[in-house]
């Protein structure tokens, strides 16, 4: 009943196409339509097509665009679909792509790493003192104690993000003493 519905539909509105004061969408729609020869029927599909669903299509393309968006709602409500942000892609020239997945195996790359966190590994038994004063001395907010406490822990993190330059320097500094450090 659907089907003859929509089709009768379909088949009013084409014939009402009289020209009156009507706004630019209704009036390029039944110019549309005028073009068109009514007794020439869609396309044949190239592949053979279920009849089932070519009947969902014929009913779904006669609704009207509030109707469909309607049933977008209901279905996706029915099915339980969440909306996800697509993300716009502006048509790419195929120059392009092709330049594109070029430079990508290049930006694979592993790039030089900047930043680095300074683990302090072990140290001798005979520099512990050495390297509880310079845990103090790097950072003045532990107390003598908390020093203590911290390099007998091990291993731990010193300092992290550190730049490269510092981080060198500082793991100079320590294997000076006796410690084993290590960059992260």
């Amino acid at each position: 009943m659907a089907t003859r519905c929509s089709a009768a539909l379909r088949a009013v509105s084409r014939t009402r196409c009289i020209p009156r004061t009507r706004t630019f969408a209704s009036s390029s729609r039944c110019l549309a339509a005028a073009a068109e020869p009514s007794s020439s029927s869609p396309p044949p599909p190239a592949a053979p097509v279920d009849p089932k669903l070519s009947k969902i299509v014929d009913e779904i393309s006669g609704l009207t665009l509030l109707q469909a968006a309607d049933l977008v709602t209901l279905l996706k409500s029915r099915l339980n679909i969440q909306e996800i942000a697509m993300p716009a892609a502006a048509p790419a020239a195929p120059g392009a792509a092709a330049a594109a997945a070029e430079e990508e195996p290049a930006a694979e790359k592993p790039k030089e790493k900047t930043m680095f966190n300074i683990k302090l590994e072990s140290f001798d038994a005979s520099a512990k003192p050495k390297v509880i004063r310079e845990v103090k001395a790097m950072n003045p907010t532990l107390t003598l104690i908390e020093a203590k406490k911290f390099v007998e822990s091990l291993p731990q993190t010193l300092k992290e993000n550190l730049p490269k330059e510092d981080a060198e320097k500082m793991k100079k500094t320590f294997e000076a003493l006796g410690a084993v450090i290590v960059l992260e």
